[in-house]
């Protein structure tokens, strides 16, 4: 029986906003500054990899609007130009990754936002602040919400347009409540107003606007008490009704796999009837051994729209990031997730998924740009938003030999033909 508080939950939330799968019968839009970014990795290489380069250069890949200066503008590089370019090319498809709400990737370093609910004195934000987030969530409402519903507006008639809702917020939200960053009251009030203020926002301006919000991945919500936690906050948030669905696998490593049939969370698990048995239960990440029932992105998918059920969350789709995943086996510990050695760039984007749960698998983090960098730049100089993981035994730049990596977002030659020498796109 469900507990009393999310019985009460699915009374309030319904279901999802059902629609339409945005992705089907569309043309999906290539932005010529990706392609300028490939051109220059393609000059420099040869045989094999450069010919996987020059094909990338027609795989669509969503955009990141991850600072306030990338929203208004006449190029491929921000919001307004690319929309403006994709409604000439007759209307294709955009896929948007909104992520700039304040004190944003509370639980790392590399990807700290650009709004803060407080500043330290090089303006990374400053999450030992005891006090609340009303300045910065004023920031992140007018100049930056704001401003995009009301671009999105002006193209929903002529572009359809497809947005991520913030990366890793609540999953966040979810799950670090005892990291300090995350668990402080700033944080905890940026995320709880601020998200639902973006998607109530762009919903009511941007009516034909397709919204998914982040779902993290299965080596992270898929343990049932993770998962447990996030479709609650979904539901005591009430902002289910204007989604469509869930992002998985956004940025990460996880591999796509096979959906078990069965609904049982014990059937990969040791001692369930799938352990060792059935390839669905493969897992390169060998979580099963560590009770996640979730040993793949279908299995994950499977499982989250059951716990989403559970709190009255309904009809819900997801879309999946194949954009790095196309290795299954290439990390010593699946945890680690920072430009990450020995990766290839995974399916192309499509909506043949083989699940009639996922709208459409597509690339959502950009191949060939950082997650973040090393503890010294390219350049030389100490990196002031250098995160642990970015040095982990898996990532590019912690051997001899490898070059440094740049800051979350730039581009990365070196990795980019490591994407492309290990791709596994059809």
């Amino acid at each position: 029986m469900l507990p009393v508080f999310v019985l009460a939950l699915a009374l309030l939330v319904g279901g999802q906003n059902t629609g339409t799968n945005p992705f089907l019968g569309k043309t999906y839009y290539v932005n010529p500054s990706y392609q300028a970014e490939l051109d220059t990795s393609i000059a420099t290489t040869t045989g094999a990899t450069q010919q996987t380069l020059q094909a990338m250069r027609n795989v669509p890949s969503a955009y990141w609007i991850d600072v306030m200066a990338k929203i208004n503008g006449t190029n491929t590089s921000t919001v307004a130009g690319i929309l403006a370019d994709a409604s000439k090319k007759g209307g294709q498809l955009v896929v948007f990754i909104v992520y700039d709400v304040p004190n944003r990737d509370c639980h790392a370093k590399a990807s700290n936002g650009e709004i803060c609910c407080q500043y330290n004195s090089d303006k990374t934000c400053n999450y030992d602040y005891t006090g609340d987030c009303t300045t910065g969530l004023n920031t992140y409402k007018t100049q930056y919400i704001d401003p995009l519903a009301t671009i999105f507006t002006q193209y929903m008639n002529t572009v359809p347009i497809v947005l991520i809702i913030e990366p890793d917020s609540l999953p966040n939200l979810s799950t670090n409540q005892a990291d300090p960053h995350c668990g402080n009251a700033a944080t905890k009030q940026a995320y709880e107003q601020g998200i639902p203020y973006a998607i109530n926002t762009i919903a009511s301006k941007c009516t034909k606007c397709t919204m998914y919000i982040d779902a993290a991945h299965s080596g992270w919500l898929g343990w049932p008490n993770n998962m447990q936690s996030f479709t609650q906050e979904i539901a005591k948030l009430n902002i289910a009704s204007k989604l469509r669905g869930y992002a998985t696998n956004t940025a990460n490593y996880q591999t796509i796999g096979t959906m078990c049939t069965s609904t049982d969370q014990n059937y990969c698990l040791p001692g369930g009837a799938g352990n060792g048995k059935d390839a669905c239960c493969a897992d390169p990440c060998k979580e099963e051994t560590q009770y996640n029932p979730c040993n793949n992105e279908m299995n994950y998918v499977k499982f989250l729209n059951i716990s989403l059920s559970g709190v009255g969350i309904n009809n819900a789709h997801f879309v999946t990031d194949t954009g790095r995943n196309g290795v299954a086996n290439m990390r010593s510990d699946c945890a680690n997730w920072c430009n990450i050695r020995g990766a290839g760039v995974g399916l192309t984007p499509r909506t043949n998924t083989g699940n009639a749960l996922i709208d459409a698998f597509y690339w959502l983090k950009t191949p060939g740009e950082s997650d973040g960098c090393t503890s010294q730049l390219p350049n030389g100089t100490a990196c002031a938003r250098y995160d642990s993981f970015c040095g982990s035994a898996d990532s590019i730049g912690s051997q001899s030999g490898e070059p440094r990596a740049p800051v979350a977002g730039q581009w990365f030659d070196y990795e980019v033909k490591q994407l492309a020498s290990n791709a596994h796109m059809n």
